[in-house]
């Protein structure tokens, strides 16, 4: 069987117990090297062999997790974050479908959860957002037209943009059109690393804030209220009522 591993957003020590058990016992380790964290790897077996993936394409990679996984090796394909989230696991599982090989994804932590920890905010605050918009920018690769941050941000709801912090004046542009320019916003730079970096600001200033701190990869951008608002839910009221308290 093949494992797709979340390594989680950084922080060695965000990562599930079922992917530290798979890394100790793996043969083969591909993983992807232009983000995950060094220090993930060290879990690994020592006798694995560890492949960085940044430099291969679809064919090589998927040639390696098929061979190895032939021969009765324990392979692992270790991705940032959590793989369901532009981890591009479903062109490999493709493969994996038409070569016959088993396979299961492990869930990891994502750099989204791990930015609204280290600002201490909650996306979805009580009568403010209950709603969270993962996205990302339109660049190389294109995104379906109802799904334009243009569109999106007619919503209005609590967002985290991957994949866009070089294309920051883009993005402003796209949201002021449906945010007010005093919307508040975040940076995030690699989320629980050890040099993680965040700023805080309003919507307007957004490139600026890029700019002035030359941040153009690895980033997410936040935006919406639940980043200054807070709100009470129900569920703690003294007069709510569920399966588990009566009043």
């Amino acid at each position: 069987m093949v494992h797709f591993v979340g390594a989680g957003p950084g922080d060695p020590e965000l990562i599930s117990l079922k992917a530290w058990k798979l890394l100790q016992k793996a043969d083969l380790v591909i993983y992807t090297g232009s983000l995950i964290n060094p220090a993930v790897l060290d879990y690994a077996s020592p006798a694995a062999r560890l492949i960085n993936s940044a430099p291969l394409d679809l064919d090589t990679i998927c040639a390696a997790m098929i061979t190895a996984e032939r021969e009765g090796q324990r392979v692992i394909r270790l991705h940032t974050g959590d793989p369901s989230i532009y981890g591009a696991i479903g062109e490999q599982m493709a493969r994996l479908d038409e070569a016959g090989i088993d396979y299961e994804v492990v869930p990891g932590i994502s750099s989204f959860t791990a930015a609204a920890a280290s600002l201490k905010r909650e996306y979805t605050v009580p009568e403010i957002c209950q709603t969270v918009i993962i996205t990302r920018m339109e660049g190389k690769t294109p995104v379906p037209e109802r799904e334009k941050l243009r569109e999106l941000a007619s919503h209005r709801s609590s967002m985290a943009i991957f994949l866009s912090a070089s294309m920051a004046v883009d993005v402003k542009a796209e949201l002021l059109a449906h945010y007010p320019p005093q919307t508040p916003v975040a940076v995030v730079e690699k989320a629980s690393w050890p040099e993680e970096r965040a700023y805080r600001g309003i919507l307007q200033d957004l490139d600026r804030i890029m700019q002035e701190n030359n941040i153009t990869r690895t980033a997410l951008i936040l935006a919406g209220d639940f980043l200054r608002a807070n709100g009470r839910s129900r569920l703690y009221a003294e007069d709510f009522t569920h399966g588990c308290r009566s009043i």
